[in-house]
């Protein structure tokens, strides 16, 4: 994501993927209130931000960029988290400590963001892209691991644009066949959707051109329906996040509407990752943003939210306490004491 300086507005959100919420700040134990503070069941903060979940047997595993204070400054983490409920989060460790890869490209001030993991059912591995990046986000290239375990060391394997392309805030898609795609803000043209190679190792061809000047991207198919949403390029300051709807990954795609009621710039909140669990009684889809804090990234916050979705219509509700039945995929909601 390009993130300028001179763009500090308001607080951002940090990505809802995790933990405990402490008792002074929520009052729940038992429940994802957006906003608050979120801690891991050794009781630190959780650092997984602009990050995905994927699910492995009845675990949920959240990976995110990790900005912890005592970080050695010449190295970037991403970390792994896992839980049962999406509430209460035991830390993993980090899954990346990566020094600078390739001093000819990266500066001092190189960046690594927006880890996403997809599980590989032809080659029984995982595979994570991130977008790396130097100085003032001119390099634009995506990065790639590879690891044999969900939580395990992500061996770093190279870092490119994909199909020459320009490639900062990326999401990644995986359909039922098996099939990867990787989202990609292209500036100027745009954001991309590319099918990965059958070992998702290498960007195979351009599915899509969106003309929509878009980061923060994350995608789900329900009822025959491709539903995307995006962020505009606003930097560190959240905006009115957009959502478009197509019945193929080639488009055509709909015009593009809001998620939330445009005042409150999606919640003070960047969209990240939608999270679709398939229940025995329902279909849940769960909006993860982040509320960035610029001038401490550490202390950034969650906002996740379940979305209201179907027949071509999305929608973000005001943000309030809520759990969720993982197995049935029924959504509660419950108060703040």
């Amino acid at each position: 994501m390009f993130k300028r300086r001179w763009v500090l507005s308001a607080i951002g959100l940090i990505f809802i993927g995790a933990s405990r919420c402490i008792a002074a700040d929520t009052g729940m134990s038992n429940a994802v209130c957006p906003g608050a503070v979120w801690r891991d069941t050794a009781g630190h903060l959780i650092q997984a931000h602009g990050g995905c979940i994927i699910k492995q047997g009845d675990e949920f595993y959240l990976f995110g960029e990790d900005y912890s204070r005592h970080n050695k400054p010449d190295r970037r983490y991403i970390d792994c988290y896992r839980s049962a409920d999406l509430i209460h989060w035991h830390n993993c460790g980090a899954v990346v400590r990566l020094k600078n890869p390739d001093l000819r490209l990266f500066t001092n001030n190189w960046i690594l963001q927006r880890p996403k993991v997809l599980y590989n059912r032809f080659t029984h591995r995982y595979v994570m892209y991130a977008h790396i990046d130097g100085r003032g986000y001119s390099l634009a290239r995506v990065a790639v691991f590879i690891s044999r375990t969900i939580a395990g060391h992500y061996r770093y394997l190279r870092s490119f644009r994909p199909l020459g392309h320009q490639s900062r805030d990326i999401g990644m898609y995986q359909a039922r066949n098996g099939k990867a795609y990787l989202l990609f803000e292209d500036r100027p043209s745009g954001f991309r959707i590319a099918e990965l190679s059958l070992n998702y190792l290498h960007v195979k061809k351009n599915i899509c051109l969106i003309h929509q000047h878009l980061e923060g991207l994350g995608l789900v198919h329900y009822h025959g329906l491709y539903y995307v949403v995006g962020s505009h390029l606003t930097g560190w300051g959240p905006n009115p996040d957009v959502y478009a709807t197509a019945r193929s990954l080639r488009g055509p795609w709909s015009k593009f509407r809001n998620i939330a009621p445009p005042r409150t710039k999606t919640y003070h909140s960047q969209s990240g990752f939608l999270l679709k669990i398939t229940g025995t009684r329902r279909t849940a889809f769960i909006y993860m943003g982040d509320r960035w804090n610029p001038r401490e990234l550490w202390n950034s916050r969650y906002i996740w939210m379940p979305l209201q979705i179907g027949n071509g219509r999305l929608w973000l509700p005001k943000p309030r306490c809520w759990r969720i039945n993982v197995h049935t995929g029924v959504i509660s909601y419950v108060r703040r004491h």
